[in-house]
């Protein structure tokens, strides 16, 4: 079968039937960590989209060579280590641990490369080179800027023009650029930062250049698709599209860009500065990877998504439900031609069919049960089997055995005294704590939910 996939290209802004290079070898790029800090549940949603999107490839491909890159070398990973007085590579290794252990734990397969930043300084030297040669770019004091009048593109990935695009950005001022929207290429370093030698000293690239090199070493100068968050566009990726574009002699580089929205936390922007960044650590420590992979895909990957309580009280009740029909089978290629996944990555839609699939499995539909299953994993879950899940939830539950039996005997006491709302009260609020109590006739037994 012939699968129509359709993705919305943020380059175009339209819903577009996605057409590969090569329909037997689908090539992707997204952009990963800068490993200065423990990621967060806004980084966890770019992981757990293009994860998803990952897995719908391989489905209908088979072979994706997929490319996430690891930032190693950066100004806010200096300026940690100057403010922790800690080795840089100390850093960078220390969190780089921590994204995996994070990636694991969302059930997020390893991309088919993962590339350093710092692996690849001698190919961003030689593309800085190249584009100086091409009257690209200029330097100026050890300083390496591209020139962004020399690409008569710039600002259509962002859907705006220097005017624009310059009233709206955080400028790095410097008496150094032609033009004050210029950006670097290459910078000096001190003698106490991370550098390498150049034909213009002893520096360090440039953020935007390492995914420019990166993608054209693993993936070509052309490819199927970039990603990331929607923070990106400007000017990360927009910068990536034209130093790629102008050294290459191409009027694209990526044929589809697709970019994730913002994840707020109660409705608020995510900041250090209001203290609501949520890692990812603790989100699945409190609620269990599944539930965290399974809220983050209940939204339209474009658009925002607001995490709070509700979200994810809603999501663990859903996983549980679901894990009453868990069943060891095969993942095999459920989709059809009127899948939601195929449209735009619809999960919200995907998930509202494995809804309807456990509730005809639920009467014994065999065939549905099979396919809830497969569904539940073509989404990343059951990755732990139900005995491992009960025992999560086990572990999990943020109540004693003396709590419980304490309000067992409190609830006896109300039913005694023919308290009959105060006995429900107390039955209620241990089932919202994960607790089912059960009167048998001479005794009151519990059980995790």
């Amino acid at each position: 079968m012939t699968y129509k996939l359709k993705l919305t290209n943020s380059l175009t802004r339209k819903k577009e039937l996605f057409k590969p290079l090569n329909s037997n070898k689908i090539t992707m790029y997204s952009c990963g960590p800068t490993v200065y800090d423990n990621p967060h549940v806004g980084n966890a949603r770019t992981l757990v989209v293009f994860d998803t999107l990952y897995r719908l490839l391989k489905m209908i491909y088979g072979k994706v060579i997929y490319v996430r890159n690891i930032t190693d070398v950066d100004d806010k990973i200096i300026e940690i280590s100057k403010k922790n007085k800690k080795n840089i590579q100390e850093i960078t290794e220390t969190v780089t641990k921590i994204f995996h252990k994070d990636c694991a734990s969302l059930n997020c397969e390893m991309p088919t490369i993962e590339p350093k930043a710092t692996d690849h300084i001698e190919g961003m030297v030689a593309m800085t080179k190249s584009l100086i040669e091409k009257n690209f770019a200029y330097e100026n004091k050890g300083h390496v800027f591209f020139s962004i009048t020399k690409f008569k593109n710039y600002g259509k990935l962002s859907n705006k023009n220097l005017d624009e695009l310059k009233s709206g950005a955080r400028i790095e001022v410097s008496e150094l650029k032609k033009n004050p929207m210029d950006f670097v290429l290459w910078k000096p370093s001190s003698e106490n930062d991370p550098g390498w030698n150049s034909p213009w000293g002893r520096g360090r690239p440039g953020w935007h250049l390492e995914c420019s090199v990166m993608s054209e070493k693993y993936l070509g100068k052309n490819f199927d698709i970039h990603g990331g968050g929607l923070d990106l566009i400007f000017p990360h990726h927009e910068n990536e599209i034209a130093q790629s574009c102008c050294n290459n002699s191409l009027d694209y580089f990526a044929n589809y860009w697709i970019h994730n929205g913002f994840v707020t936390i109660n409705k608020e922007k995510m900041s250090k500065s209001v203290g609501n960044i949520i890692t990812i650590s603790n989100a699945v420590k409190k609620y269990s990877g599944q539930v965290v992979r399974l809220a983050l895909l209940s939204a339209h990957y474009s658009q925002p998504l607001d995490w709070n309580d509700e979200l994810l009280e809603n999501q663990k009740a859903t996983i549980d439900k679901w894990y009453s029909l868990y069943e060891e089978t095969e993942s095999k290629n459920i989709l059809d031609d009127s899948e939601s996944l195929l449209d735009d990555l619809n999960t919200p839609g995907f998930i509202a069919k494995i809804h309807e699939l456990f509730n005809k499995a639920s009467k014994g539909d065999q065939k549905s049960k099979i396919l809830f299953n497969n569904a539940c994993r073509l989404l990343g879950l059951f990755n732990i089997n139900k005995n491992q899940w009960e025992n999560f939830k086990k572990l999990n539950t943020n109540i004693s055995k003396k709590f419980i039996l304490k309000m067992i005997d409190e609830r006896f006491k109300a039913k005694k005294n023919k308290n009959f709302d105060l006995a429900d009260k107390i039955r209620e609020e241990l089932l919202n704590k994960g607790i089912v109590i059960e009167d048998l006739k001479d005794k009151t037994v519990w059980k995790f939910k």
